[in-house]
């Protein structure tokens, strides 16, 4: 019987090859960071404060905001700390928690792109009966079942992952703690742990991907049938920032998790894309696409400026 030392922390080594580019890199993920908040609160915000954005359609985009806040600040606030010069380590159970947050928020949020894509077929294929199918009791049923998927995916990866024995090498060659990152570690044989983590990510992936699909293949058809091409064009504009950000957030993921030879800066590059940069463009598409969007923006700002001017004036 073999003696293991176990660890207790693992060190963040950072993005593949970016060695004394430390400060230009925090520049960049800091400003995207911050805009990544702002954008998506601001959507928020314009949302609550707007009754006529209160329906099944903006309730969910609302949602969407919080998980493209939430989503980036399980990797974005340590990756900032360790760039800026501070401490890269990370505990076992911040690793742990890491990797359970990140897989938890990122396939509810996969699975949230597939219930906005079947609110679009309805609106759309069914727009009479939208409101009676669109319910609030199913919107907070489906919303529900979403976070459910997320939570076992996530719970599934982190109990094959964790229950493993990390005792030699604590450096983790990437800049948070993801599956092809932290496994290569493991003193065990984590062969089951990482063909479980493939074929439960690809898994999900493409069964959400394929529910989108057939969402829009729906919606496709129907929009044909429309006769006049103003109809059409609405119907168009009302999908087409969806299927912009759908588009962004399920590229990176097919990319990681299904190449056959793991290319680190690749991996990283795309990781990136789809934690960090994936959110801040949401907020950019949803608010630049969607006329209603944009109005209440609008009447937010000024609401915020008039309450500037009295604060200055009194």
């Amino acid at each position: 019987m073999r003696n293991y030392t176990l660890l207790n922390e693992f060190i963040l080594l950072g993005i593949p090859h970016t060695q004394g580019l430390e400060t230009l890199l925090f520049v960049v993920f800091l400003f995207i960071y911050f805009f990544t908040l702002l954008g998506n609160s601001l959507i928020f915000t314009a949302i609550v404060s707007s009754s006529t954005l209160h329906t099944p359609m903006y309730f969910f985009l609302g949602l969407l905001s919080i998980f493209d806040m939430l989503f980036p600040s399980v990797t974005c606030p340590k990756m900032l700390l360790y760039l800026s010069g501070q401490s890269s380590s990370i505990s076992y159970k911040g690793c742990a928690a890491q990797l359970f947050f990140y897989h938890l928020l990122g396939s509810t949020e996969g699975c949230l792109y597939s219930v906005m894509a079947f609110d679009r077929y309805v609106a759309i294929c069914h727009p009479l009966r939208y409101m009676l199918i669109m319910k609030p009791g199913v919107c907070v049923s489906l919303v529900t079942i979403a976070c459910s998927v997320g939570f076992l995916h996530a719970t599934i990866l982190t109990s094959f992952t964790f229950h493993l024995v990390y005792c030699a090498s604590n450096q983790v060659d990437y800049f948070f703690c993801d599956l092809p990152a932290v496994l290569p570690l493991a003193c065990s044989d984590s062969r089951l742990a990482q063909k479980v983590g493939s074929i439960n990510v690809g898994f999900l992936a493409l069964i959400l991907l394929f529910s989108v699909c057939v969402s829009y293949a729906h919606i496709g058809i129907a929009i044909l049938r429309i006769r006049s091409a103003e109809g059409r064009q609405k119907a168009f504009s009302t999908c087409s920032a969806h299927l912009t950000a759908i588009l962004c957030a399920y590229g990176p993921v097919i990319i990681i998790y299904l190449q056959r030879t793991p290319n680190p800066l690749l991996g990283a590059v795309v990781q990136i894309l789809n934690n960090i940069v994936s959110p801040m463009l949401n907020s950019l598409i949803y608010s630049l696409r969607n006329k209603e969007v944009k109005r209440s923006l609008k009447r937010v700002f000024q609401n915020v400026f008039i309450c500037a001017q009295k604060q200055i004036w009194t």
